[in-house]
């Protein structure tokens, strides 16, 4: 059985970016597909999610000006943190899974130097600073979803 790496004693360092048509491993922790679509071709069960957030993605309106072309990659950038700027409550989620462990942030955008995940990841960990990583005494880690 390969060995689990440590996990950072820093919050905003436990999270993690990983296209959803890489392989799934124990060392990514929480699985939280980031995509308001669905990743093109890929089975429910081969991404093992523990959550799917569709709420957290790019809005569709942005998506499509973004895929279009309309934005550059730093108005996508401004826009996004924006739109992330009042979803506090789905924030504190993410920020308690990485309070417990590792969470992997699961995208589907091809290209893996400008993609939406990235900005949250980054703004998330700016988020976390801001906190000190203390997140909604609600928030509890999901358990993987069931394939249906």
């Amino acid at each position: 059985m390969p060995e689990i790496p440590k996990i950072p004693d820093a919050p905003e360092a436990r999270i993690r970016l990983k296209r959803a048509y890489r392989a799934v491993r124990v060392s990514d922790g929480t699985r939280v597909l980031v995509d308001r679509l669905w990743p093109r071709g890929v089975a429910k069960e081969r991404l093992r999610l523990h959550l799917w957030m569709k709420e957290i993605a790019p809005s569709t309106d942005l998506r499509r000006q973004v895929h279009a072309g309309d934005l550059t990659w730093p108005e996508f950038q401004q826009r996004y943190r924006q739109e992330l700027s009042g979803k506090d409550a789905l924030l504190r989620q993410l920020a308690g899974f990485a309070q417990d462990g590792i969470v992997t942030l699961v995208y589907g955008a091809k290209d893996e130097a400008q993609n939406h995940a990235i900005v949250l990841r980054d703004y998330l960990q700016d988020y976390m600073a801001q906190t000190h990583g203390k997140p909604d005494a609600s928030t509890s880690k999901p358990q993987p979803e069931a394939p249906t």
